[in-house]
């Protein structure tokens, strides 16, 4: 049985597809028969920029989806304690607990 659950985001970030980084500028989310993914329906996330004809997808069952769903919230919850200039009380709680990547790099 087909969904036809789809939904197209207009969005801004970076991606990385075949030939490079390129500059993001929708998001296509559903949740239908997958094309590559072994699962009868996946939710299926297409990062693009049609413009450049740039293309990031993804297919996951639902409880990863689920799982990829509740990191990204935790992530952002951690980030909005941690990024607040104004409380500052909550980002020094928050040292011990944040994870952080070895290879932190920072932009100018």
């Amino acid at each position: 049985m087909c969904t036809t659950i789809a939904e197209k985001v207009p969005l801004t970030g970076s991606g990385k597809g075949a030939s490079g980084w390129f500059d993001l500028t929708d998001l296509y989310v559903g949740y239908d028969h997958p094309f590559h993914a072994p699962h009868e329906h996946a939710l299926s996330l297409s990062f693009v920029n049609e413009v450049a004809g740039e293309r990031v997808a993804v297919e996951l069952d639902r409880a990863n989806a689920r799982l990829l769903a509740d990191r990204i919230l935790a992530a952002l919850a951690l980030a909005d304690r941690v990024e607040d200039p104004d409380d500052e009380s909550s980002r020094l709680a928050m040292q011990g607990d944040v994870r952080s990547s070895a290879r932190c790099r920072h932009r100018r």
